[in-house]
């Protein structure tokens, strides 16, 4: 196929070849008018053109093997080039191309030998514009690079600020009531996630003959209908059932499918997200975070309520209901006294304050 292109092309350019020859060397050409009012060329005319396009048909065929070899050759080693270096050739080569497009229309009245400036000019700033472009392929791949970056910042920046994180709440934050007050200070954002097996296990514990676990379930329904009609925050309930498992397994591959981050307050799924990779979002850690600070070493006074788990100690509880354990307090049961704190516990299930009474530090 290329072959018969390659004679083609040289027939058509021997015979227009051949036309201006003959046009150049007479410069008087023979018209006979016809019959019907067209003019005709002379018989010596289309005898150079005939001549000329046997001669480049010739021509063509002699050297269409080296043509055809050659281009075989540079599409090879274009396939073999990088695709850094295409992108940048290419882009010298449409460079150099469009200027000898501009001064095209200033060349193209030569006559003569001098007709063949604007084809060569042509070559010559395409082969240039290849050039500079292959020897500023490093540079040009940088400034590419440079606005990909920019470009997928950019895209990223939407998707981010488009992007809505899932909460998904559990059975047990539910119940216990406070997502609602802080959902209400507007500290929760994106979209609070329901799901359809929690609404089970919550109206299943609704429907217990146990009448604590019936207030409890009863009493998480109220805080999700609190939450759905007079709070301004977004719900979802999630209608799709995952595999069979206990309820906190399924929150967990929940989690995982939504891309989102469980809200609990139960010790153990919060240890079984972090295992599995998922973020948690524990209320007890916030509250934990919002409570007074007490520092060892710092004096409150508290009333010792009850015996404490070792021997001789008491408990007393502070209003956010933190536990303090006395150390020697259990013989202050009932009273209100002064202690002095020794310690702080801080973990995911709560914080506890170890303290002595005051009195036996001055005793001491």
């Amino acid at each position: 196929m290329m072959r018969r292109m390659i004679q083609g092309i040289g027939l058509l350019f021997g015979g227009v070849l051949g036309a201006r020859m003959y046009s150049s060397l007479n410069a008087g050409i023979s018209w006979s008018a016809s019959t019907s009012g067209l003019l005709q060329h002379s018989g010596g005319y289309y005898m150079n053109v005939g001549i000329g396009a046997i001669c480049g048909l010739a021509a063509a065929t002699i050297l269409a093997g080296p043509i055809m070899r050659r281009v075989q050759q540079g599409a090879e080693r274009v396939s073999a080039m990088p695709m850094g270096e295409l992108l940048a050739g290419g882009a010298g080569l449409l460079g150099g191309l469009a200027l000898s497009a501009l001064l095209y229309p200033v060349l193209s009245g030569f006559s003569g030998a001098a007709m063949f400036i604007p084809a060569v000019l042509t070559l010559f700033l395409g082969y240039a514009g290849l050039r500079v472009g292959l020897n500023k392929r490093e540079e040009f791949a940088e400034r590419i690079a440079a606005l990909a970056e920019r470009s997928s910042k950019a895209v990223r920046v939407d998707e981010e600020s488009s992007y809505e994180e899932h909460k998904i709440l559990d059975t047990s934050v539910i119940i216990d009531g406070r997502i609602a007050d802080i959902c209400k200070t507007g500290f929760i954002e994106g979209t609070l996630v329901i799901p359809e097996f929690v609404l089970e296990e919550l109206q299943h514990i609704a429907d217990s003959s146990d009448l604590l676990k019936r207030n409890r379930g009863r009493r998480g329904l109220d805080i999700l209908n609190k939450i759905q009609k007079e709070l301004d925050v977004k719900v979802l309930i999630y209608e799709g059932d995952m595999e069979e498992g206990e309820v906190d397994s399924k929150l967990v591959k929940l989690a995982k499918a939504l891309h989102g981050k469980v809200v609990t307050n139960d010790f153990n799924l919060n240890k079984v997200c972090e295992l599995q990779g998922v973020s948690v979002l524990n209320i007890n850690d916030l509250a934990n975070a919002v409570k007074p600070v007490v520092l060892p070493g710092e004096e409150i006074v508290v009333q010792v309520i009850k015996d404490g788990k070792e021997h001789g100690q008491g408990v007393a509880y502070l209003d956010d209901g933190t536990m303090i354990v006395v150390e020697g307090g259990r013989d202050y049961i009932g009273t209100t006294m002064e202690v002095l704190v020794t310690s702080v516990l801080q973990t995911s299930a709560g914080r506890m304050i170890f303290a002595k009474p005051k009195l036996l530090e001055k005793a001491l």
